[in-house]
């Protein structure tokens, strides 16, 4: 299965937040040993939402939209995201739960939108401070406060999604590569082997520039399973080292 994220908000998109969804979802799968297929930022939109939403519950991916579930005038995410699932909103009686049991006695109308989402969903506790996400056909709604949505988030991956896990986490190995020969197109041939040779693994290719636009190494590397990427490293070691070319492990 493919993961994506979604991330909302004008604040975002504007520079006056910076993002720190992208790095930690990222982190969070990649202890897992799963990665990131994809990534959209979107503003406070409605119909834009609802229409990214439609075309991501048709491909079947795992979605982690952050952003926008709050009752203000410029949270759009329950309502697109009922749109596109085709449904009416209604109060959730769990989300109901949960908020009353944060507020008690002050729990106001105001409050329990908070907890009226697209109707047949299922909630994502919030250890944070109990209002609570949505769920449904793959798909999570988080809040846009990443000490709320990282958490839930990653009770989601384990709670949901611990059979995709492999049993053995990759492993990532990388040669930096300096010298006049040390440059992608000289090595493409190389390169195009080690994909054929080894296909399951993800081959990467990464130059570096000093700020003078001086080509300075190259960062070539595998990563998947600990042994096809020890043997792709060393096809690729006895091949570089065969054209000359000088390289050191990256640490």
């Amino acid at each position: 299965m493919n993961f994506g994220a979604i991330i909302i908000g004008d604040e975002i998109l504007s520079g006056k937040r910076n993002d720190r969804h992208f790095a930690r979802m990222a982190e969070l799968l990649g202890t897992r040993g799963l990665r990131l297929a994809w990534v959209e930022y979107l503003g406070d939109e409605r119909a834009r939402i609802a229409a990214t939403l439609r075309r991501s519950l048709a491909a079947g991916d795992v979605v982690f939209s952050f952003g926008g579930i709050g009752n203000t005038p410029d949270d759009h995410t329950r309502q697109a995201a009922a749109a596109a699932l085709d449904v009416d909103l209604v109060l959730h009686p769990d989300a109901e739960r949960e908020i009353r049991a944060r507020f008690g006695a002050d729990t106001t109308d105001v409050r329990l939108l908070l907890g009226t989402f697209p109707r047949g969903v299922e909630i994502i506790p919030n250890p944070f401070n109990r209002i609570p996400g949505f769920r449904v056909r793959d798909h999570h709604f988080l809040p846009g406060f990443p000490q709320m949505a990282h958490p839930m988030a990653e009770w989601v991956l384990d709670t949901f999604y611990a059979g995709l896990f492999p049993c053995r986490p990759p492993v990532e190995k990388a040669f930096l590569l300096t010298g006049v020969n040390a440059y992608e197109s000289a090595l493409l041939d190389l390169m195009e082997r080690i994909v054929a040779d080894f296909p399951t693994l993800r081959l990467f290719s990464l130059p570096s520039m000093s700020e003078d636009g001086q080509r300075r190494y190259l960062e070539l590397g595998v990563e998947g399973d600990a042994l096809l990427v020890d043997a792709a490293m060393t096809a690729i070691r006895q091949e570089i080292e065969r054209r000359a070319i000088t390289w050191q492990w990256r640490q």
